[in-house]
């Protein structure tokens, strides 16, 4: 079988692509992002998995929480992802029209760990450094690590900034049995 992330690919695609000929990015956003928490209920896999509901009855559950939030087009999609069975794929189709998205934008996540609460102004610090950088806008995402001790690390796409106490221990071990 596929993985879901080679089946969601033509979705989001598609989504992407509808989304940035109507100039509607943050829109569509928004909307994948709602149909992603709704599809994460339990209860809504439950309707969305059971046999005697039609493909429009599964999609229509979804229509029907969301209320009105929705565009033609996205509940078209929901159609077409009822009726093909791949209403669970919501989140992954999600995660990849955000990274179209953000291509679109020059814009690249950061995942910043950090020992310690960060200050606004060492937040702001990374960022400018990250950007410097990359030369691309930099949407960071932080989270408190107190594994690490004390310092940073930073999850950039495919590389890894690893400037915590952590690492430099670790480094410092391996330097001290070679």
């Amino acid at each position: 079988m596929a993985e879901p992330s080679t089946v969601a690919r033509p979705y989001a695609e598609a989504a992407f692509n509808l989304a940035d000929e109507a100039g509607a990015l943050p829109r569509w956003s928004e909307m994948l992002a709602a149909l992603a928490a709704v599809a994460a209920d339990a209860r809504v896999r439950l309707a969305a998995a059971d046999p005697r509901l039609s493909d429009a009855q599964r999609a229509g559950v979804f229509i029907g929480i969301l209320g009105g939030r929705l565009t033609g087009e996205a509940e078209n999609l929901l159609r077409v992802l009822a009726r093909n069975d791949r209403l669970e794929l919501l989140a992954e189709i999600r995660e990849q029209f955000e990274v179209l998205k953000n291509e679109r934008e020059g814009v690249v996540e950061a995942s910043v760990h950090s020992a310690f609460e960060l200050t606004g102004a060492q937040l702001k610090d990374i960022v400018a450094r990250l950007e410097q950088k990359t030369g691309r806008k930099v949407r960071p995402h932080v989270s408190v690590d107190r594994e690490l001790i004390g310092g940073v690390k930073i999850v950039l796409g495919d590389k890894v900034i690893d400037g915590s106490a952590r690492a430099q221990l670790a480094a410092l071990e391996a330097a001290l049995k070679a």
